[in-house]
């Protein structure tokens, strides 16, 4: 009985292991700087001028930490330099500044079996966003490429993979 047990055990252990070593595989391979290549259809529930020659960075790290950056518009007016802007800026201007970014930071984790990717936020531009998770369909394109797709539909809810039209695709950074 105890050799059967013993068995069990270890063939326990050995289809474990494969699966584990495929998921840190996995995610390996989103560590570094990405840049924001394009955005492709708008995120749901949100206006469609959203975004007008967007850049951004992402940067994934191998303990398990990510930060991301996006400048919805390229045509950003400029405040004037350093802090000075801040107090000398509109409440206008402030809140066009407001609506074309968008950050955040916190940890990461990655599920090879649903093909997701989910940004743990610790802490965002947008207040009240700190313990929200965000969660991503991937597909990596070779080894440079990949495109983030979130899975809500802007209404608290999660849209089916086939039905989803917002794709963030991000370029390794060299």
């Amino acid at each position: 009985m105890k050799r059967l047990a013993t068995l069990l055990l270890i063939l326990f252990c050995l289809g474990v292991a494969p699966a584990a070593q495929q998921q840190d595989d996995l995610a390996k391979r989103f560590v570094g700087a990405w840049r924001l290549v394009s955005i492709e259809g708008v995120p749901p529930g949100l206006p469609g001028n959203l975004y007008d020659r967007p850049s951004g960075m992402i940067i994934y790290s191998a303990a398990g930490r990510v930060s991301a950056q996006l400048v919805a518009k390229a045509d950003r007016k400029p405040f004037a330099a350093f802090n000075q802007g801040r107090v000398s800026a509109t409440t206008e201007d402030k809140a066009a500044a407001f609506d074309s970014y968008q950050a955040y930071y916190g940890t990461y984790t990655v599920d090879a079996k649903a093909g997701t990717i989910t940004h743990h936020l610790e802490g965002s531009l947008i207040p009240g966003r700190e313990g929200i998770n965000n969660v991503r369909w991937f597909e990596f394109r070779g080894d440079d490429r990949f495109l983030l797709i979130p899975i809500e539909d802007g209404k608290g809810g999660v849209l089916a993979r086939k039905d989803a039209v917002y794709k963030l695709l991000w370029e390794r950074i060299k």
